[in-house]
């Protein structure tokens, strides 16, 4: 049997069947942008876009991709913000965690800058408080069934990570539910 051949099949067994984790991080930070620009039309509702602090646990779960972005935290936010704007299929309801809300400058230096810069980028759009673990636990259990892109930045303050999940962009629970009477 030809050795090269059966080298071949091995390393496509083996690596066809791994889990999709990668670790991006281009000039500037844009090889993020070309990963995520790929896979938007591919996400649909039910998946998850995660934009996190370094500290941010990188997950195992074969669901769940991991990016880095070496840019400030608030463009990366703006970024994504804007590709799922610009996408016609689906749009975002936007999660926090909760435990923002009891930060302050005093105990963590650079919060109110923070504050500022995301406020500026997610304007008027709703911002939903869960707690930081809520999420956490809803990506798990996502992620077993739906992609998920966690995007990393260098910030490094606490329980900054911003939480898109997707829906469908051209049908709602309106229309979902009416559906579901007729039968």
């Amino acid at each position: 049997m030809n050795y090269k051949l059966l080298a071949l099949l091995f390393l496509l067994a083996c690596c066809g069947s791994a889990p999709r984790e990668t670790q991006e991080q281009g000039a500037g930070g844009s090889g993020w942008e070309e990963v995520l620009a790929e896979q938007m039309p591919l996400l649909g509702h039910r998946n998850w876009i995660v934009v996190t602090d370094m500290a941010y646990p990188l997950q195992t779960n074969q669901g769940i991709t991991t990016l880095f972005a070496d840019a400030p935290y608030a463009d990366v936010i703006a970024r994504v913000k804007s590709m799922i704007d610009e996408a016609p299929h689906v749009f975002a309801h936007i999660y926090q965690d909760s435990e923002q809300g009891r930060l302050s400058e005093d105990l963590v230096p650079g919060w109110d800058d923070y504050r500022a810069s995301v406020s500026k980028v997610l304007g008027k759009d709703e911002v939903k408080s869960v707690p930081h673990e809520e999420l956490i636990r809803r990506l798990d259990e996502v992620s077993s069934l739906c992609r998920v892109i966690v995007i990393k930045t260098p910030l490094t303050l606490p329980y900054t990570s911003t939480f898109f999940e997707l829906d469908c962009g051209y049908w709602d629970s309106v229309r979902e539910e009416a559906i579901r009477r007729a039968d």
